[in-house]
């Protein structure tokens, strides 16, 4: 596994990976567990039994598992590093993104919703008060390029592209509000690509090998974004090789 530096932080960091039984929180946890530079980490995912050693409980959907997350992690110290690796795409055989605004739904809509906006803005309600302060620290989560209102070049995917527009407008005001109360706190949507998991396989078919990432390689080229992030970034959504996307 190639060595991934976390030199801009100081050492050593505590870590939160929430979403840890999906191909990037897996890799994510993975790589971390094994960074000498990682003291504590805590993983979370809602089924865990099939996520990192010593994986606690939490529901995206439900609050009372999010906050008993937060309280969780917390109790050996403040977070250096915390990272929201959930979201849905398609939902097997109930929905998938849509081609036309005719095939909108209300149900996947709300689903959508809850899981990739919702749901990291309840993290962040429970999980920024633990941040560390006085030196850098991130709030990171899964964004996605399709969320970017100047990128949109194609249409299609109503509920997915909202949803995750929504996502970097969280993160906007994250930065803005952590700014005022943490100044050292970068909060930032990451675009991971086109990552060889569940929420992608049915999509893969028009990606060549050499843009479709592994999880190992995608959590790598992402956790060295962050290492390289500066406070001038925070707010923004940055893509895996580090370019910036328009909102």
């Amino acid at each position: 596994m190639q060595h991934v530096l976390l030199n801009s932080f100081a050492a050593p960091l505590r870590v939160a990976v929430i979403g840890a039984s999906g191909g990037i929180g897996g890799a994510f946890a993975e790589i971390l567990c094994a960074h000498k530079n990682v003291a504590g980490l805590h993983t979370f995912a809602r089924q865990t039994g099939h996520a990192a050693h010593d994986c606690q409980h939490i529901d995206i959907e439900n609050e009372s598992t999010i906050e008993a997350a937060a309280a969780y992690a917390s109790r050996s110290g403040p977070l250096d590093l915390i990272l929201v690796a959930t979201g849905i795409l398609h939902d097997g055989n109930k929905f998938t993104p849509e081609k036309t605004y005719k095939a909108v739904d209300p149900v996947a809509l709300e689903r959508l919703y809850r899981v990739n906006a919702v749901g990291p803005a309840l993290v962040a309600k429970h999980f920024l008060p633990h941040l560390t302060r006085g030196r850098k620290a991130v709030f990171a989560v899964i964004g996605a390029r399709v969320g970017s209102i100047g990128d949109n070049r194609l249409g299609g995917w109503y509920g997915y592209r909202m949803s995750k527009s929504a996502l970097v407008m969280l993160v906007k005001n994250l930065a803005l509000e952590e700014a005022r109360r943490n100044p050292q706190a970068i909060c930032v949507a990451l675009h991971p690509g086109t990552v060889d998991t569940a929420l992608s396989e049915p999509f893969q078919r028009s990606v060549s090998g050499r843009t479709l990432f592994s999880p190992e390689r995608s959590a790598i080229n992402l956790l060295g974004v962050i290492n390289s992030l500066t406070i001038e970034q925070s707010g923004q959504q940055v893509a895996w090789d580090g370019a910036r996307i328009p909102h």
